[in-house]
């Protein structure tokens, strides 16, 4: 009797207990539902993309909410631009709040070098599919909304809906196309500032409005997330009106850091450090709380070309010397401190570890070898 009343009390509510469950978990995955482009993270930590797949997953996630990322420019080539680029690109495609500052007379010129993101797979492979299914004699698009019944039917609306939020759910990191700018109305948009530190005798103008910036962006442990993104463009360059001022450089710093610190931004600041002193250079390291370098490969080095795979085509080596943690006393040990940095398809920025050429026999001299006896040479015990 109690299992008859129990089946029909179940065809009375119109579902299952399995389809109950199933929504139990859809309310409770929605209560830790956070910000677009913010990803939590072990002990507390929540990411932002840094705008670059590979090096998001070398960090460990990304870079860290409340932390100063520091890159150490090449005189070489502007390659830290890349870095900067993508970064910058990221937060504008996930609508976050950017701040740019940059020696230059027109700062919001800069926009428009940012890349657009390369379509997905998915997509594309989804594109195909619709495609298909509407050549076809209508057999595909009657199976989907079979399933689809079929899907409703056992999980419910609550579930469709949610599944239908996941897939319109920006992706975290995204691949950027290097040869196409992003679109107009994007850069347009109110939450991006831009700043001129060119001719600037003094960084109180740049320090007030970083500070009015992360002002608006406190840190809240939980709930729905916000980020906020500041970039700023070789601080420390000649062409700046404060350049040789390197106690202000290092107090607007150190402020710099201790407002990011207690809010949910991420500062990225690219410098020239061959500019500075060994000594100022060293304070400068220890102020950022991850630390990159990057360097221009050099041209038709036949050394690293024998020594390395895939010398043609990589652009720079990406060097990163710390990595920012938080709420851990457990240092972070990278398999790898050195990666190359390449263009895939000559479009988008990848990362990878550094793998030496295989040895041949006649690639070099070795003891004992084969080819030092078939030379005629005397050998020598």
């Amino acid at each position: 009797m109690a299992a008859a009343a129990a089946g029909v009390r179940g065809q009375a509510l119109g579902r299952s207990s399995f389809s109950r469950a199933a929504s139990s978990m859809t309310a409770s995955s929605s209560s830790s539902f956070t910000a677009s482009g913010v990803k939590l993270g072990p002990n507390g930590a929540a990411f932002v993309s840094s705008g670059i797949p590979d090096l998001d997953r070398i960090l460990g996630g990304g870079f860290l909410l409340g932390s100063v990322v520091m890159v150490m420019e090449d005189s070489d080539a502007p390659h830290h631009l890349l870095l900067l680029r993508a970064f910058m690109a990221q937060g504008v495609v996930h609508k976050q709040p950017l701040l740019f500052a940059g020696p230059m007379k027109e700062p919001r010129s800069f926009l428009g070098t940012l890349p657009a993101p390369v379509s997905s797979s998915k997509e594309d492979a989804r594109q195909r599919v619709m495609g298909g299914g509407a050549s076809s004699d209508g057999r595909a698009s009657d199976e989907g909304l079979r399933i689809a019944w079929q899907y409703r039917k056992y999980f419910g609306d609550e579930r469709t809906s949610g599944a239908e939020h996941r897939d319109n759910k920006q992706e975290f990191s995204n691949d950027f196309d290097l040869r196409k700018p992003l679109e107009r109305h994007l850069l347009n948009a109110q939450h991006i500032e831009c700043l001129s530190t060119q001719d600037a005798d003094t960084l109180s103008d740049l320090q007030d409005r970083c500070s009015t910036f992360i002002s608006r962006l406190p840190r809240k442990d939980g709930g729905n997330l916000n980020a906020g993104r500041i970039a700023i463009q070789s601080l420390c360059a000649p062409q700046c009106g404060y350049f040789g001022k390197d106690w202000d450089m290092v107090s607007f710093m150190r402020s710099l850091k201790a407002m990011v610190r207690a809010s949910n931004t991420v500062a990225i600041i690219t410098f020239p450090y061959t500019v500075l002193s060994d000594s100022l250079c060293k304070r400068w390291q220890h102020l950022a709380d991850t630390l990159l370098s990057i360097k221009a490969v050099p041209d038709e080095d036949k050394d690293l070309a024998k020594l390395l795979t895939g010398y043609q085509d990589m652009v720079g080596f990406l060097h990163v010397h710390k990595v920012a943690q938080t709420n851990s006393q457990v240092p972070v040990i990278l398999e790898a401190s050195t990666f190359s940095l390449k263009l895939r398809k000559r479009r988008s920025l990848v990362l990878e570890r550094l793998n030496q050429a295989p040895v041949g026999p006649s690639s070099g001299s070795s003891s004992g070898s084969c080819s030092s006896s078939a030379q005629g040479s005397p050998l020598d015990f």
